[in-house]
């Protein structure tokens, strides 16, 4: 929850003249504001190879819900990609892995691709609960998905710990739980399947550090917050 519309049109801008005049490859940059500036971001993103989602999504299909936002309403604008099950969502607005399981389903039937974030609190990984943790959300927020589904999904772990706290999981902490992640997905679907799903790491990500934890063979990229705001920092960690 940040930027006022002239900074947010501003770094939105300066992000949009940066992909018109440098190749990226095969990378693809996802931006996710605030809802009220979706349509900004739609904008732009007609334009050249940048996509745009949501940050939340109601559970329900339409109604008395007021304050919500439907899938059906992010459909509407073309958003592609919808954040669920953020940590500070599950931390501040109490969204429990049944609700997610549900928003996960909404986006689907609309047409939009999930990115389900997962991640163990800084107690749980000092109890030796991590894996425990990251395995519960899965099952419990999208092993309910067909294979056809999961294969919509894009996975992020951010270790509740290291987010916004500039403590960072070590390349090797993402490696390890990105693998168990994949594996899990092997396990329910198929290695195939599992190696289709792209998985990002999220948590203090930043120029510093990008290169070598986007290094890890099962690290496929990043769910960038506080750097992200930042247009010359976002721009280093897009080219690590």
């Amino acid at each position: 929850m940040n930027l006022t519309f002239d900074q947010a049109e501003e770094l939105i801008d300066k992000l949009d003249d940066y992909l018109e005049n440098h190749d990226i490859g095969q990378k693809s940059v996802i931006i996710i504001p605030p809802f009220v500036y979706l349509e900004l971001a739609g904008d732009v993103a007609e334009n050249n190879e940048l996509y745009f989602g949501a940050q939340n999504v109601s559970q329900y299909e339409s109604g008395a819900y007021t304050g919500e936002i439907s899938a059906e309403m992010l459909a509407s604008m073309e958003t592609e990609f919808v954040l669920i099950g953020h940590s500070e969502r599950r931390k501040y607005f109490h969204e429990s892995d049944k609700e997610l399981a549900q928003k996960v389903k909404m986006a689907l039937r609309h047409g939009i691709s999930p990115i389900f974030c997962i991640g163990e609190s800084l107690q749980e990984r000092e109890d030796k609960k991590h894996f425990e943790v990251v395995k519960k959300q899965l099952s419990e927020g999208l092993f309910h998905l067909t294979e056809e589904e999961i294969t919509e999904c894009i996975i992020a772990y951010e270790p509740v710990w290291a987010i916004g706290t500039g403590v960072t999981a070590s390349p090797q902490q993402a490696e390890e739980m990105h693998a168990y992640i994949r594996t899990l997905l092997a396990e329910k679907y198929k290695p195939t399947i599992a190696g289709e799903i792209s998985i990002l790491y999220g948590g203090s990500v930043k120029p510093a550090n990008a290169a070598e934890i986007f290094s890890q063979e099962n690290v496929d990229g990043g769910l960038i917050g506080g750097a992200s705001l930042k247009f010359d920092d976002f721009v280093k960690i897009i080219e690590a």
